[in-house]
């Protein structure tokens, strides 16, 4: 790793430290506040900070909420690479050349991000495409700068001992694990395919599918959609609809499927020109297995029902309350969460609210909450913004009413054999199909752990 790299990253943590320091002693202007201050340092070191500070921020549990809100507004600010440079890096991981593959391929990018930019093409047998090609050396990069931020992290430990308590070398182990994840191009596509198959037979909902054998680690290339962002204000009218066909769609990944779309802010929801909700960037997808599907579904009961003794037994099943509990001060936090939502209109009630502070009464215990609860919490926090944006007042208490008998008793049956051994089967595949990029990245993190 280049020396200079390294020095430009203990420079920026140093300053913001230092900075953080001074104003907690008055000596500098407290403007701006040290979250933004942490976001601008992030956004200084480029693409894998950046993407550390989005996932960061799923942390809810342990992150402040200035901290987030200032996280969530980290921005890419990268320009397109060239053209010619996509075309060598698709024709690398597709391994055919460009003019074979499409009839018409668009130059000019339709969009640029950190982690890839998205180019136009026709297929030869006519099918409009969007081919997404990963920024070259990006893993590479990813996994230079967070070993440099795994022992900067060691050190902070080591230093203040008040952050053990937090456990940074396992929030960052599981950053640059779920980074690397992210960047595969093969587990979206497989992600992808799992939803196209779940919502085939839905009429209200778009998932753009995988073209098969265009697909690689750093390529994927899919069906091209077309439509208005989820928040268009020429959609207002027909919001309430739409908000009712999104939490139908969230309630049966959540509880039926156990595999859900883990980023469903505006930028990733369209609406066809047919009125149905399009879901795009599989990048991020929770997983939730039957038991835990369970738990979740109990705990939400008891929130529906402001039952604070359930809903305890539903924190300490899920395992977001732990260690030597004192059941009467935690069931009196629980109380106090109940007792603020029965003052609230039903339209102001959130789940996603609840759950969070449920989950940060257990932080003195230091309970680490599972990641796919938190990216599921990220999720709610998300799919309940777009649902207020779509209709003001949809009311989601009323609609887990209504809604929940059906899809929590699909949630609770127990699968049959056949069924089992199918997912046993498709299981077995996947981690067949993983195993070498797992096993180099176990490696390449071991490896850093043991120096």
């Amino acid at each position: 790793m280049p020396i200079f790299r390294i020095f430009h990253i203990v420079y920026v943590a140093m300053a913001f430290a230092l900075g953080t320091a001074l104003r907690g002693l008055r000596l500098l202007p407290s403007s701006p506040p040290s979250s933004e201050r942490f976001r601008l340092s992030l956004e200084r070191l480029g693409t894998t900070f950046i993407k550390f500070g989005q996932s960061l921020s799923i942390r809810r549990d342990i992150v402040p909420d200035d901290y987030v809100v200032a996280l969530q507004k980290l921005q890419d600010h990268v320009s397109a690479f060239p053209t010619s440079v996509a075309v060598q890096e698709i024709e690398r991981g597709l391994g055919r050349p460009v003019a074979k593959m499409f009839a018409e391929f668009e130059e000019t990018p339709l969009a640029a991000a950190s982690v890839a930019q998205v180019h136009g093409a026709r297929l030869r047998d006519g099918r409009s495409v969007i081919i997404k090609v990963r920024r070259p050396g990006l893993k590479r990069q990813i996994n230079q700068d967070m070993r440099s931020l795994f022992w900067l992290a060691r050190v902070a430990a080591v230093i203040i001992s008040r952050l053990r308590h937090y456990q940074p070398l396992r929030i960052v182990t599981e950053i640059w694990t779920n980074l690397l994840k992210e960047i595969d191009f093969c587990r979206e596509a497989r992600s992808i395919r799992r939803f196209v198959t779940a919502f085939a037979d839905w009429p209200t909902l778009k998932i753009p599918d995988v073209v098969d054998d265009l697909v690689s680690e750093t390529v994927i290339v899919q069906e091209r959609s077309h439509g208005l962002r989820i928040d268009d204000a020429s959609l207002r009218s027909d919001g309430p609809r739409l908000a009712g066909i999104f939490v139908d769609a969230y309630l049966h990944q959540i509880f039926v499927l156990g595999v859900f779309h883990g980023d469903p802010h505006p930028g990733n929801l369209f609406v066809t020109g047919d009125g149905r909700i399009c879901l795009h960037d599989f990048g991020i997808v929770g997983f939730l297995d039957r038991a835990m599907r369970r738990k979740l579904a109990a705990f939400a009961m008891a929130f529906v029902r402001q039952d604070a003794d359930w809903l305890l037994e539903a924190a300490i099943d899920l395992g977001i309350l732990g260690g030597e509990l004192d059941r009467s001060e935690f069931r009196r936090g629980l109380v106090e969460i109940i007792g603020d939502y029965a003052a609230l209109p039903l339209k102001d009630w959130s789940l996603a609210e609840a759950f969070l502070r449920v989950t940060r009464l257990g932080q003195a215990q230091n309970v680490f909450v599972p990641l796919d609860l938190l990216i599921l919490m990220r999720a709610m926090f998300l799919a309940e913004h777009t649902v207020r944006i779509l209709d003001p007042d949809f009311q989601l208490l009323e609609a887990l009413q209504t809604k929940a008998p059906g899809v929590l008793e699909a949630a609770m049956k127990q699968a049959d054999w056949a069924t089992t051994l199918n997912r046993l089967r498709l299981d077995a595949a996947d981690t067949a199909r993983d195993l070498p990029s797992m096993l180099s990245t176990w490696e390449l993190i071991a490896s850093v752990k043991l120096v």
